[in-house]
């Protein structure tokens, strides 16, 4: 099985249904996996090597058909973020040297490319400009090998140039059968992913309701008052997003005065945890729906999920996710018991296959476990915490404290909308805690509410003596927080300190 192998069958039992529903245009099943099929022979026709299309699209109805046909055509699909400096496109792109660039940006420069209309994006966009680049007769479409790459995906590069990580197509078709598991996601249901196919997550959706024969629902730019009259007018029953997703649409519904949503039984949230106050509003504006929170790293794909329900404790990431075997490991690969903290080794059929650009050298391996320098521990029940990553690691009075525990702890309490932890000189100690807040909107807090909040959760070394606030906060296109932006922040702003 490979991405795109279901059309043919989903055309055939569900012809004139909705395939993708993108703002006002919309694809059957049926023209959908014709209009693949005919892409996919003419990019099979390309004799240049390597077998690689760079997409360079925003989001639109042409991306998902075009994406489909790399796949089908047994190559691999490069996605670059339209986003992205020019300069960074083009060094990107010298590294790659694909066969083929796919844009709508025509000062981006290749040897061999298809500018698009931008203000034409529509289904079958790109078919004329594919015409005059391969020849006829079209190549006939041969099987493909699971194994064989189809995916370059690339992290946020939010502190340099970013890295670009490879898949093959058994890496995905395997986490759709675990998403069955965990979520019972089938063609009953209607997908929405409101976000940018160039981040993982919304094209992974895009492709998981490809898979399953569920209606994709998509806009080309994402605003929340529009996602969420999306969500409403198609009945969207599993809404993948980030948090900042989520909230800027519970925010925008009862700004409105919105009715709640009934139609979604899953929001499939990933990129940063939600705090308690967020899943609140998202319970009271999406009442039928159960959270469910994915914990992972563009290597490693899922690696555990959080379920509303499942009993997990709020510092805790959940259970590993299907299909995925995780330990926790001291730094010679030992396995440790409960309770004990360490490196967490994934050992998964959803790993990547290597990196298409940049180096890894935070990798940790251990037979055929995989880190990515993430720390933590299992409690006694099997939920998995997550302790910190190795690079943010801070040393304070001779004791390696993880800024993420802390963040975690800070970001439950309801006035905290968002917390970073840095480590700033100290004489006695080596480093000092300083925890940068967003507060909510209206909240008010002191220092000493906020550290007996924290003295419920954390020892006293790990929790901060200082406290600032900042009403500017910076993210990367996944929603996680930008720390190294955040740093430079605090070098050059002057912060209100919380007393």
């Amino acid at each position: 099985m490979t991405i795109g192998a279901t059309l043919s069958r989903h055309a055939a039992d569900n012809p004139a249904g909705h395939a993708i529903v993108c703002d006002g245009e919309v694809i059957s099943w049926r023209d959908l996996h014709h209009l693949v099929s005919a892409l996919a022979s003419q990019l099979a026709g390309l004799d240049d090597e390597p077998r690689a299309v760079a997409l360079h699209l925003s989001n639109g109805p042409a991306f998902v058909p075009l994406f489909l046909a790399i796949a089908r055509a047994g190559r691999e699909a490069q996605v670059l973020d339209p986003a992205w400096p020019p300069s960074r496109t083009q060094s990107v792109l010298a590294l790659l040297d694909p066969a083929l660039l796919i844009t709508a940006d025509p000062g981006i420069r290749h040897r061999r490319r298809i500018v698009l209309d931008k203000h034409d994006l529509r289904f079958d966009a790109a078919a004329e400009g594919l015409r005059d680049i391969v020849p006829v007769p079209r190549a006939t479409l041969a099987d493909i090998d699971d194994l064989a790459p189809f995916y370059v995906g690339f992290t946020s590069g939010s502190t340099g140039a970013p890295k670009g990580y490879r898949r093959h197509h058994r890496s995905w078709i395997q986490s759709f059968d675990a998403d069955a598991v965990e979520f019972g996601i089938n063609a009953g249901d209607v997908i929405y992913a409101p976000g940018a196919m160039t981040h993982s997550l919304f094209l992974y959706a895009a492709m998981h309701a490809m898979h399953v024969g569920a209606p994709l629902v998509m806009n080309a730019v994402f605003r929340p008052d529009r996602a969420v009259e999306f969500a409403a007018r198609h009945k969207a029953s599993v809404l993948y997003g980030v948090p900042t997703h989520f909230r800027m649409m519970v925010t925008a519904m009862q700004e409105d005065g919105a009715k709640p949503l009934l139609s979604p039984r899953w929001l499939l949230s990933s990129g940063a945890k939600l705090n308690a106050e967020e899943s609140a509003r998202m319970k009271t504006t999406f009442p039928q729906a159960r959270i469910a929170e994915f914990y992972g790293a563009s290597e490693l794909s899922f690696i555990a999920v959080r379920k509303e329900g499942d009993g997990a404790p709020a510092t805790s990431v959940g259970r590993p996710f299907a299909s995925v075997s995780v330990s926790i490991r001291d730094d010679v690969g030992k396995p440790l018991t409960a309770g004990e903290t360490g490196h967490i080794f994934v050992e998964s059929p959803l790993v990547f296959m290597g990196y298409a650009t940049g180096v890894g050298s935070h990798l940790l391996r251990s037979g055929d476990a995989v880190s990515v320098g993430d720390v933590g521990s299992f409690d006694a029940q099997g939920f998995l915490h997550l302790s910190g990553r190795a690079n943010r690691m801070i040393l304070s009075s001779g004791k390696n404290i993880f800024p993420e525990e802390i963040e975690t702890v800070l970001q439950a309490h309801p006035a905290v909308a968002a917390a970073a932890v840095f480590a700033a000189p100290d004489e006695d100690r080596g480093e000092r805690l300083v925890a940068l807040l967003s507060l909510a909107p209206e909240a008010a807090l002191t220092q000493s509410e906020i550290i007996a909040h924290c003295r419920r959760l954390l020892p006293l070394p790990n929790i901060p003596r200082i406290y600032l606030r900042t009403e500017t906060w910076r993210t990367t296109g996944s929603g996680k927080t930008d720390f190294a932006a955040m740093a430079a922040l605090m070098k050059t702003m002057s912060m209100e300190r919380i007393t």
